[in-house]
């Protein structure tokens, strides 16, 4: 039984864990598990762990853990997008495929022209996104879902940044980007950065970059830059 289950408490040296809720529903009903039974375990701390089944209840699984193994599946230099977040459906999309190209955080992005908040329902939601897209790509270690950022504050707490991109159709060349030790990209809303928003980055030093003559959707260009990005 090979498919990885997320554990909610740090497992750590502990000789034993259990899942609860939806993780062992699945195990339990979906996977038919039995006592005995051994599943790949992961707690976002890095590490993932053999665990076997010693008791299979109503609402929760416990396990034996039988091994450990630190398998990094990171990149080797952090990558953090801040973006204007999609509506609805395209929000899952987007966390999907930046959890499987291995970027370390996301921020949800308010900008003048932003139309989907970050509400505490919403960064709970996507948080089980990435829980659920490390258990398929094979990540120990969660990409972080950080409290949403104003654009301006954005640019005030990435000055150490080694790197700092904001995507623009009136920008230069990707091709003209240089990844280094640390990354930080920023994607406006449909409607675009404001003159004064792209101006302000510029000030700061970011980089303007434009992806060429094709208007690209907010969850397209963020997975464009991630993927450009993650070679580093």
């Amino acid at each position: 039984m090979s498919q990885r289950f997320f554990v909610e408490s740090p497992i750590g040296e502990a000789a034993s864990t259990r899942l609860v809720d939806s993780e062992a529903q699945h195990l339990a009903k979906v996977m038919r598990a039995k006592l005995g039974d051994e599943v790949t375990l992961f707690d976002g701390s890095g590490q993932e762990f053999t665990g076997r089944i010693s008791a299979i209840g109503k609402s929760a699984v416990d396990l034996e853990i039988v091994q450990r193994r630190p398998i990094d599946r990171e990149l080797r230099n952090p990558l953090t997008l801040a973006v204007s977040l999609p509506k609805g459906d395209r929000q899952k999309v987007l966390v999907e495929k930046l959890v499987e190209l291995g970027v370390t955080r996301l921020i949800p992005l308010d900008t003048q022209r932003s139309v989907a908040e970050g509400t505490p329902a919403a960064l709970a939601r996507l948080l089980r996104q990435v829980i659920e897209a490390s258990k398929q790509c094979g990540r120990n270690r969660l990409m972080e879902i950080a409290e949403p950022l104003t654009l301006s504050r954005l640019i005030e707490t990435t000055a150490a940044a080694e790197l700092r991109v904001l995507a623009h159709p009136a920008g230069g060349a990707l091709s003209a980007l240089s990844p280094s030790a640390a990354a930080t990209v920023a994607i406006g809303p449909e409607g675009g950065f404001t003159d004064d928003e792209v101006a302000a980055a510029q000030a700061a030093g970011w980089e303007i970059v434009a992806f060429g003559p094709r208007t690209l959707r907010i969850e397209t260009a963020a997975l464009a830059l991630a993927a450009l990005l993650a070679k580093q």
